[in-house]
């Protein structure tokens, strides 16, 4: 009993204590796979001691069931009660109770956990059948698909193979080179599989909605992945047309980057014109997430700040698992 209280303690510790150190060290998306990865670990380690755990618990309620069922025997008994007796029907009603209602725990969390999962990813089939249908193939570049729609927007869809949907608005306002951008940060996002993390993640927090490592965690996760693909984009096509693509489709107006026509014939605006000048201008209309993503890729963090945040990180990667299995082993020993 004292082990699996020990245990689950310690998952409690992780799970409302841990999002508080690691939230302003991933805050500022350096070094976003990482912070993914760790947020990744906290989650499972969570899940695991509370496993562990409920495995103890079993275990000691097996193991401890013939004392106490002998102790009631002769507390009503008296010198009568023989172990023929405490150790026949009490003994197997005890183990039968404890293994059902663990059982029973186990399972129901199984299926709410399975049916966020399933309903998850009939949404996204579903989704992406309607894409498909409803859209038209870019000629330009395979496996994009072109929904006609004045909203500014891009976002892929994942599935075999997976889809990158471009609404007509986002066309209008980019020019070439931000277009590049735009698809080289779905194409992170489909070759990263981050709908599967985004997505694990929120069927996590939707079914414990009070324990802070989930619900952070799903947040962070999905802010994490947005980042990560934004680094992957910066790499391939440059940091200014991705900015400039960010800012285009956050506001719904052409950003002044090339020269000339924006994409598809659009006209980029002149100075004074909305959407031109100062990104700083820009970003008073765009939406929050988009403001954040611009101002990180404007203005990074230092390098030595980079290298101590992954100093941080990685230590928190491999501590933690080894931390858990030392509660695990000590516990199991005790």
């Amino acid at each position: 009993m004292i082990a699996a209280l020990v245990v689950f303690g310690y998952a409690v510790l992780v799970a409302w204590l841990l999002p508080a150190v690691l939230t302003p060290l991933t805050e500022s998306g350096s070094g976003a796979r990482l912070g993914i990865a760790v947020w990744l670990t906290g989650m499972t380690s969570v899940l695991v001691s509370a496993g562990v755990a409920v495995a103890l618990l079993i275990r000691s309620a097996v193991t401890g069931w013939s004392r106490f069922a002998e102790a009631l025997c002769r507390s009503v008994a008296g010198t009568s009660c023989t172990p023929v007796v405490y150790r026949s029907a009490l003994y197997e009603l005890g183990l039968a109770a404890a293994a059902l209602i663990a059982t029973v725990a186990g399972l129901m969390l199984t299926w709410r956990y399975g049916r966020r999962v399933q309903q998850a990813r009939r949404s996204t089939r579903a989704h992406a059948e309607a894409a498909r249908i409803t859209g038209r193939p870019d000629t330009s570049a395979m496996g994009v698909v072109v929904l006609d729609t004045t909203q500014p927007a891009a976002y892929c869809v994942p599935g075999r193979p997976g889809t990158i949907v471009v609404t007509s608005g986002a066309l209008a306002v980019l020019a070439p080179r931000q277009l590049g951008a735009v698809l080289a940060h779905e194409r992170a996002h489909l070759s990263g599989r981050h709908h599967l993390l985004t997505g694990l993640t929120r069927c996590l927090a939707a079914v414990f909605p009070p324990v802070p490592m989930f619900r952070q965690g799903s947040s962070e996760v999905s802010r994490l992945a947005e980042m990560s693909a934004d680094d992957a984009a910066a790499r391939r096509a440059g940091r200014r047309p991705l900015i400039e693509a960010l800012l285009a489709i956050g506001t719904g107006a052409a950003i002044a980057g090339e020269p000339g026509v924006g994409e598809r014939g659009a006209r980029e605006p002149g100075v004074g014109e909305p959407g031109a000048g100062e990104p700083g201008l820009a970003l008073a209309v765009a939406g929050y997430a988009v403001a954040a993503r611009v101002h990180r890729l404007l203005d990074p963090p230092r390098r030595a700040r980079r290298v101590r945040l992954a100093l941080v990180l990685t230590s928190v990667l491999a501590v933690l698992p080894v931390v858990s299995g030392l509660v695990f082993a000590l516990a199991a020993a005790a």
